[in-house]
């Protein structure tokens, strides 16, 4: 087993990010805007509700559209596994809960498994929390023909700063196996000093390390080879040892 009692570079990282934006735009790091709201399971206070959880945040355009009932389906059948990650879930739409409540029937309806809707589902008739997170700008907010949000995505940490966002048009369905994978890349990487490659948990089996994750920068040769024993170096031309792959499966999430 490898030992965990290298700080987290991760910390150092989360430094570089300021609090609080300095032009009102959401921006990675930043503290989360607050709100209050109606939702399918009663009102809700968005920071209280979070409580030093890792929260998703995850919004569709629009009701009774059926790109959205699908991923609400899908969402569902995830709800589960996310909760067994410390991560609480919840949705939002520009409709009102009493429009959420009768589109839901459809909701099971239509997902092959017979999925039960744990989650909340937030009402954002005026569009207020939409703006807020910068899912619509401020001009469009009252328009007649009231615009859509786009399809977002907001992981949260416990200390309400926003870790990562996804934007997709209302045309382009969302995947929630890669929403899970983010999740599990984020809560890696704030526990140990690592970064995930690309296409993490399926890269370099070509040579013999799949699944394994880089050491953070920030990580000594000498603190690599205390804390992580076994860890492997890619070579380069460059003859510079930043490639350092180790075994996350030797790693633990518990704190």
């Amino acid at each position: 087993m490898c030992s965990t009692d290298v700080k987290s570079g991760t910390e150092f990282y989360a430094k570089l990010y300021p609090e609080k934006s300095s032009d009102g735009v959401l921006r990675l790091g930043n503290i989360v805007p607050d709100f209050k709201a109606d939702t399918t399971h009663g009102p809700i206070e968005w920071h209280k509700w979070i409580d030093g959880k890792w929260a998703i945040l995850f919004s569709h355009p629009a009701d009774f559209t059926p790109v959205c009932t699908t991923e609400i389906g899908r969402l569902a059948l995830k709800y589960d596994e996310l909760e067994k990650k410390g991560v609480k879930l919840a949705t939002l739409s520009a409709d009102p809960v009493d429009s959420h409540n009768k589109w839901l029937k459809d909701v099971v309806s239509h997902c092959e498994n017979k999925v039960e809707i744990k989650f909340p589902i937030i009402g954002d008739a005026d569009r207020s929390i939409a703006v807020k997170y910068g899912m619509l700008d401020p001009t469009n907010k009252d328009k007649d023909d009231l615009p859509l949000t786009i399809r977002a995505v907001f992981i949260i940490g416990p200390d309400k700063k926003l870790k990562l966002s996804l934007n997709y048009p209302a045309s382009v369905g969302r995947n929630m196996d890669e929403i899970v994978r983010c999740v599990d890349a984020l809560q890696l990487s704030a526990k140990h000093s690592v970064a995930t490659p690309a296409n993490w948990p399926h890269n370099h089996d070509s040579i013999g390390k799949k699944g394994w994750a880089f050491l953070l920068p920030t990580v000594t040769p000498e603190d690599a080879k205390l804390h992580f024993p076994g860890h492997h170096s890619c070579q380069v031309p460059s003859g510079v040892d930043y490639l350092r792959l180790t075994d996350v499966s030797k790693l633990t999430l518990q704190t």
